[in-house]
């Protein structure tokens, strides 16, 4: 019995002619065929274009896209050539969602990438506007976005399975306990954010806790750390600080200083009017320093008390002190200059002797 090729064609194979088969072959290649050039030639001369330009974000944009592999075409070709043959049911729906977990996927991967890219540009900036070196709370916000993208994706993959309503309740009540539970941790961690975004001090400045005092080295996100002027390390919780009264001394742009100097009652007043004119002499002389007043305040138990107010401009401690230390020799040597002696703690006992 002698068989056409319209026959050939029309034979059924398991529910499906062999013609049918060819059909479906030619989409699986023709599919695969355009996804390559797609893949080999179209992206690769995308990311030469890219390449002349000077922003960066068409080669994040064309890498992200190259990232997606080769099964994932070759399924997605194959589910096309499917659509023109008959097949069990069952095999159908494993097709769907092998391809479904593929979408996801690498939509998941390159939604991280998004996430990675900004967080990336963001240090940059702040790096380079703010010179922000401590950058741990930028990067537990892109951990805990990527970790939520899997999250999402899970969820997704099982509301195609099942019911997911009455794990999301559970999922809500677990949190809940979890929270809780956590409660300090949590604490500190929000409380990291807010000293992020507030900046009420940073790496490098100098603050004042309670009973506290040194140089931040680093903001963590449970605790921030100083270095004190004894060199100890003092570990302070997130929470603690952002409940606290902070003196940030880096934040001062002048220190105001006001410090008393005495002389003995055997002083003349010329000496005393002296006294003033020197002051403002040697301020006039010291740089950084801008005096503010200087009085012949009291008559005190032991000498007669002058009150000196000035500001330095800097916030460094450091330079304060040696500025303090110049004014101090500076009065020294003329206060020796001009007879004028310091007062130091000395009792004066007058005795009446009663007459005979």
């Amino acid at each position: 019995m002698a068989f056409n090729s319209t026959d050939i064609l029309a034979y059924p194979i398991v529910g499906n002619s062999i013609g049918e088969y060819i059909v479906a072959l030619v989409i699986f290649v023709l599919a695969i065929g355009i996804l390559k050039i797609f893949k080999y030639w179209v992206i690769r001369k995308l990311k030469k274009l890219s390449y002349k330009t000077k922003t960066d974000l068409d080669d994040f944009v064309i890498n992200s896209i190259d990232k997606v592999g080769w099964p994932f075409y070759v399924l997605l070709s194959l589910y096309f050539a499917m659509m023109f043959i008959k097949i069990p049911e069952h095999i159908g729906t494993f097709m769907y969602y092998f391809i479904l977990l593929s979408i996801i996927y690498y939509a998941v991967r390159i939604l991280q990438d998004v996430i990675d890219y900004i967080t990336h540009k963001t240090i940059q900036r702040r790096r380079e506007e703010k010179g922000e070196e401590d950058t741990s709370v930028i990067e537990l916000l892109s951990r805990i976005l990527k970790f939520s993208l899997w999250l999402i994706a899970a969820l997704l993959i099982l509301s195609n399975f099942y019911d997911i309503s009455v794990l999301i309740a559970g999922l809500g009540i677990g949190g809940l306990a979890i929270a809780i539970a956590l409660q300090s941790v949590l604490a500190d961690i929000f409380a990291s954010f807010s000293i992020y975004f507030d900046k009420p001090f940073k790496r490098g400045d100098f603050i004042i806790v309670g009973n506290d005092m040194g140089v931040v080295k680093h903001t963590g996100i449970k605790t921030t750390r100083l270095e004190s002027l004894w060199g100890q390390e003092i570990v302070i919780s997130n929470q603690e600080l952002t409940s606290s009264r902070i003196n940030n001394y880096k934040k001062m742009e002048k220190r105001r200083i006001v410090f008393k100097c005495g002389v003995i009652y055997e002083t003349s007043t010329e000496k005393l009017k002296m006294i003033l004119k020197i002051i403002k002499d040697i301020f006039d002389k010291i740089e950084l320093a801008d005096l503010n007043r200087v009085h012949f305040k009291e008559f005190g138990d032991f000498s007669l008390n002058f009150e000196i107010v000035y500001y330095v401009n800097s916030s460094d401690y450091n330079k304060y002190m040696d500025i303090q230390q110049d004014i101090n020799f500076a009065i020294r040597e003329r206060f020796e200059k001009e007879g004028i002696e310091f007062a130091y703690p000395t009792q004066m006992v007058f005795i009446k002797k009663d007459e005979q």
